[in-house]
C-alpha cells in the first residue's frame, strides 16, 4: 500500500530554511542593500551522451524504475557514470547553446540525481538525504550547482512547461524516467513521448474514473508549477494534447482538474520505498 502525505513541491519542503531565507531578504531590504544575481555556469559544448545512454538502457526499465542495487554493485558502471558527469565540470572555452545546451542540462539533472542516490543507496526516499535538491554538490562549468539550479534557474526559463515531464527526482510519483539519453536533435520528440507516457500511467493520473464525475486527477506537479501551465499551454491544453487516446473524447469537453498526492518513495525496481510516507515535519530535521 502506498502512503502519501506531502502537499508541497520538493523545493518547498524546508520550512525552517525558507523562514531564514525570508528574514535574510527582509534584512537586505531594510538596509537598502542590493545583491547581484548569481551568474549561472556555462555548459561545455561537445558532451558525449553515449555513455549515459548505455547506462540508462541497462538499468532503467520501461516504467522508468531504476535497478539501483545492481548498478551500485557494478564498480565499472559507477565509474562510467562519474566519468560521464566529469564532462560537465570544466569551464568551457566553447559553451553549449540552444538545443545542445537544453539536452545536456536535462541529462545533467537526471544523471546527477541518479549519482546522488547511488552514493547513498539503499534509501527509502531521496527525501531522507541531506539537501537533495538545493545542495550545491555538482560541478558544472567550473562552478558548484544544485539540481534545483539546473531545473529552475536554467531549464525552466528556456523551455518552461516542457521540463516537468523530463527531469526526474527519483520518486515513485515522478514522471517515468526515460531509459535513453536526451539528444539535441531529438529532445523535443522525446519530451512529447514522455508526456504521453506519463499521462497514460493509470497509477499517476486518472481520467473520469467515476469517483468524481467529469474530473481528471493528475500529478501534483501540475499544481506546484501551475505558473508554467498557462495560455496555450494550460493544464487543460496539455491534457488534450498528450492525454491517452481512449480519453480524447472526454478531454475534448469540459472537465474539472484535481491533483493526486505525491509518493516520495524511491523509484527503485524493488519494493524499497514502496511504503515510504513523507511528512513535512520530517523536513524540519
Amino acid at each position: 500500500m502506498q502512503f502519501f502525505t506531502t502537499l508541497l513541491p520538493h523545493s518547498a519542503l524546508h520550512p525552517a530554511r525558507h523562514i531564514s531565507a525570508f528574514l535574510a531578504l527582509l534584512l537586505v531590504g531594510l538596509v537598502g542593500t542590493a545583491t547581484s544575481a548569481h551568474a549561472l555556469p556555462d555548459v561545455p559544448s561537445g558532451i558525449d551522451h553515449a555513455p549515459l545512454d548505455s547506462l540508462l538502457q541497462k538499468y532503467v526499465d520501461d516504467k522508468g524504475m531504476v535497478d539501483y542495487s545492481r548498478w551500485k554493485a557494478n564498480r565499472s558502471d559507477l565509474d562510467a557514470l562519474k566519468e560521464y558527469l566529469a564532462q560537465y565540470a570544466p569551464t568551457p572555452e566553447t559553451p553549449a547553446e540552444g538545443d545542445e545546451e537544453i539536452a545536456a542540462l536535462i541529462n545533467a539533472y537526471n544523471a546527477f540525481t541518479i549519482e546522488f542516490i547511488l552514493d547513498h543507496y539503499p534509501t527509502e526516499s531521496i527525501r531522507l538525504l541531506d539537501d537533495p535538491f538545493d545542495g550545491k554538490r555538482h560541478t558544472m562549468g567550473g562552478e558548484k550547482v544544485s539540481v534545483d539550479d539546473i531545473e529552475h534557474e536554467m531549464l525552466r526559463p528556456m523551455i518552461g512547461w516542457k521540463v516537468h515531464a523530463i527531469v526526474v527526482c527519483a520518486a515513485r510519483s515522478c514522471p517515468p524516467l526515460l531509459n535513453r539519453a536526451y539528444l539535441p536533435d531529438t529532445w523535443k520528440a522525446q519530451m512529447d513521448e514522455r508526456y504521453r507516457t506519463w499521462l497514460a500511467r493509470e497509477d499517476l493520473n486518472a481520467f473520469d474514473t467515476g469517483r468524481f464525475r467529469n474530473t481528471v486527477e493528475v500529478s501534483r506537479i501540475f499544481r506546484w508549477y501551475s505558473e508554467d501551465y498557462t495560455g496555450e499551454h494550460s493544464i487543460e491544453a496539455v491534457l488534450r494534447r498528450f492525454g491517452p487516446e481512449q480519453h480524447r473524447d472526454f478531454l475534448a469537453g469540459d472537465f474539472r482538474v484535481t491533483y493526486q498526492s505525491y509518493h516520495w518513495g524511491l523509484n527503485d525496481q524493488s519494493d524499497l520505498g514502496e511504503d515510504y510516507s513523507h511528512s513535512v515535519i520530517r523536513s524540519l530535521f
